[in-house]
């Protein structure tokens, strides 16, 4: 939440697999150093607020974003017609803080990236503050375009990593950026 850790857990109820990956663990190490697991405690002390704040502003987000003329589709498991909708609503009681939508182009995802003044220009999630990015210039660069059009990733993909900033503010900077869009 802070972006300054990285960490994870195994879970299975596998008694066996469990410990093989017991075993693997031990001896290669895979633990946080000190100073990591600090970060994580103190991070894991606020994330019921963080999830509340950002769990409203995506709510507020996905909202305008499927009303606004110039958004062509908006993917984010709360959305009754995504994917994996039913199984979000099975296994969650929040949401994800990522949101992805897509415009008309490169051009038009670059007019709105440069157009927002709350989001920052960044490759990440998981950040108290808002990030936003376009995959097919970034992240997904290096992947020859008809590939990743296979995968989804259009060249007019903008992905949202939701932070805790005031949904307000949020909302109307994403619906200014969009309406600078001809």
């Amino acid at each position: 939440g802070h972006s300054d850790v990285v960490a994870g857990l195994v879970a299975t109820a596998d008694d066996d697999l469990a410990e093989r990956l017991g075993f693997i663990s031990n001896s290669t190490g895979g633990v946080l150093g000190p100073q990591d697991s600090y970060l994580l405690i103190r991070g894991i002390k606020t994330l019921g607020l963080r999830m509340e704040q950002i769990n409203r502003n995506v709510e507020g987000i996905v909202q305008m974003l499927q009303k606004h003329p110039k958004v062509q589709q908006v993917f984010h498991p709360s959305i009754k017609e995504h994917m994996n909708y039913t199984i979000h609503q099975n296994q969650a009681t929040g949401h994800t803080g990522v949101v992805s939508f897509e415009v008309k182009d490169t051009e038009a995802a670059k007019q709105v990236i440069h157009a927002t003044n709350y989001f920052t220009l960044a490759e990440s999630l998981g950040a108290v503050e808002s990030l936003i990015s376009v995959p097919a210039l970034m992240t997904h660069a290096s992947i020859p375009s008809d590939v990743r059009a296979k995968e989804g990733i259009t060249d007019g993909l903008i992905r949202l990593s939701i932070g805790i900033e005031d949904t307000e503010d949020l909302v109307n900077d994403l619906e200014q950026a969009l309406n600078t869009l001809r």
